[in-house]
């Protein structure tokens, strides 16, 4: 297969392209840590939020709520690897999925948004668990960066009795970059 896409092609390609919808990333990953009040005391006092909910029983229980609750764009964190435990990639569909589109010449790439949904509050205890999958990939599209694919996963987290508590949509661009433009030349300047 050559190294980029035959412009006469493009239907067949995405068609492979999105044979990878709704398949599964990898295995899921289990947190290293529950859900707890000193990281999220960590979190609020780096992010500068002073909801009492999140620290102070008190201020919790007089919300409605049983105690303290995690702040929700905490979702992520709890389960989230360091770069040193994630382990070696290249082995799952999404890695599939990325190395045929540079294979392609799509061989940049840009996080573009994300999207996140939270089911219920996070208490302390909660144990997560996260499942990803390739919700889908664009047809191709000529973005200011260069023509390229969208291509979105979706999340799932669960807690430790395998309830959905939330869920996330993660979008990059990978895309073919533009040719720099040449330099332009030193001219003299009229005196």
């Amino acid at each position: 297969m050559s190294d980029t896409v035959d412009t006469t092609d493009k239907d067949a390609f995405l068609a492979e392209l999105r044979e990878f919808e709704g398949r599964q990333v990898g295995p899921a990953v289990a947190a290293d840590d529950a859900v707890n009040v000193p990281m999220v005391r960590h979190w609020v006092e780096a992010m500068g939020d002073t909801n009492p909910v999140y620290l102070d029983e008190d201020a919790a229980k007089a919300s409605g709520r049983d105690g303290v609750v995690a702040p929700a764009v905490m979702l992520q964190v709890w389960p989230m690897k360091g770069l040193k435990s994630q382990g070696p990639r290249g082995d799952d569909e999404q890695s599939r999925l990325l190395g045929r589109l540079d294979d392609a010449g799509f061989t940049s790439v840009v996080a573009t948004n994300t999207e996140q949904e939270y089911l219920r509050e996070l208490v302390p205890g909660d144990l997560l668990s996260t499942t990803s999958f390739i919700e889908s990939v664009s047809e191709e599209k000529a973005t200011g960066l260069g023509v390229g694919h969208f291509v979105t996963t979706r999340t799932e987290f669960r807690d430790q009795a395998g309830e959905l508590v939330g869920t996330m949509m993660f979008r990059i661009l990978k895309f073919a970059p533009r040719p720099k433009a040449a330099p332009k030349p030193n001219r003299p300047r009229p005196s």
